[in-house]
């Protein structure tokens, strides 16, 4: 027995370490997080002094009043909103029906295709011939521009390709006994057998479309379709310009109490909010989506 709780000792010394170390890691990734929160809610003179940490000093809500007060937030997140979903539903059934297409063994084309979308990973037309496509295909100032260019994504259809591949073959090869063509096959059996990692590379593309905001200001010049990041990127570009015109009474009382580094706090924590609350419920289909996917 006592050589028995000897043994044990070093292997609970190193699951506390282990815990110490766990610990200390995922302190280090939340602190910013809390930091900002804390910002976000302190007063904008109060938070000029600094020494903010973990919680706000001068409790104010004037951050998160200013970004509400704007009617035109509202129209931005509807647009993000409407990307996301359009955004991410699109690419996830045209580059997933890519990489069912190659991982049908008897294709005679699919080696070629597969290297054919691998090479655009690594080599593009660059940015000006990329304008001028989006010009000549009439898709500039539309909202097409925001999910056409993204169909297919080539690094999310190696993680699908990945695990279809891995699945039976016998589940395809009956279906086309059935009568059943490639597009109900992809549609009736791929899709519901791979959820898990259509549900991770889901996470992905809806956070790259939530947080995009460059091809907003390149494509939608007019503005008709701009998306809440634009929107927040300039009212936090207004605010830091009242800085260097102190002479304009109306522009300080209108933002008394606010300061950039409070409001840039507020945008990070608004704009990162959605995706927080998004995530706990695909945890579980992201982290078995990429590990069965990569086994092979």
């Amino acid at each position: 027995m006592d050589q028995h709780l000897r043994a044990s000792i070093p292997n609970r010394m190193v699951d506390i370490l282990v815990v110490v170390l766990l610990l200390l890691l995922a302190s280090i990734v939340v602190y910013p997080f809390l930091n900002l929160l804390a910002l976000s809610f302190n007063d904008g003179m109060d938070a000029a002094r600094g020494g903010i940490y973990f919680f706000p000093r001068k409790f104010s809500l004037t951050a998160y009043n200013m970004l509400f007060q704007n009617g035109k937030l509202l129209k931005g997140l509807g647009w993000s909103v409407l990307r996301v979903f359009v955004g991410t539903g699109t690419c996830l059934f045209a580059t997933g029906l890519l990489a069912y297409i190659i991982s049908i063994r008897t294709f005679s084309g699919r080696k070629f295709m597969r290297l054919l979308f691998f090479v655009t990973m690594y080599f593009s037309g660059g940015l000006i011939p990329t304008y001028i496509l989006m010009q000549q295909l009439h898709l500039t100032n539309t909202f097409q521009v925001y999910w056409i260019p993204s169909l297919i994504n080539t690094y999310f259809m190696l993680l699908m390709n990945s695990y279809i591949s891995d699945l039976p073959e016998a589940l395809f090869e009956s279906a086309r006994i059935d009568g059943a063509n490639e597009l109900k096959i992809y549609t009736r059996i791929v899709i519901p057998v791979a959820i898990p990692v259509f549900a991770a590379v889901s996470i992905y593309s809806a956070v790259g479309h939530w947080n995009s905001w460059f091809d907003v200001v390149l494509y939608n010049f007019n503005g008709k379709y701009d998306t809440l990041q634009v929107y927040l990127q300039r009212l936090l570009l207004e605010v830091e310009a009242t800085q260097q015109i102190r002479d304009e009474q109306l522009l300080l009382h209108k933002f008394q109490g606010l300061s950039p580094q409070t409001l840039r706090a507020a945008t990070t924590i608004l704009v990162t909010m959605p995706i927080l609350c998004v995530y706990p419920f695909l945890q579980k289909y992201f982290i078995g989506g990429l590990t069965l996917g990569s086994v092979k």
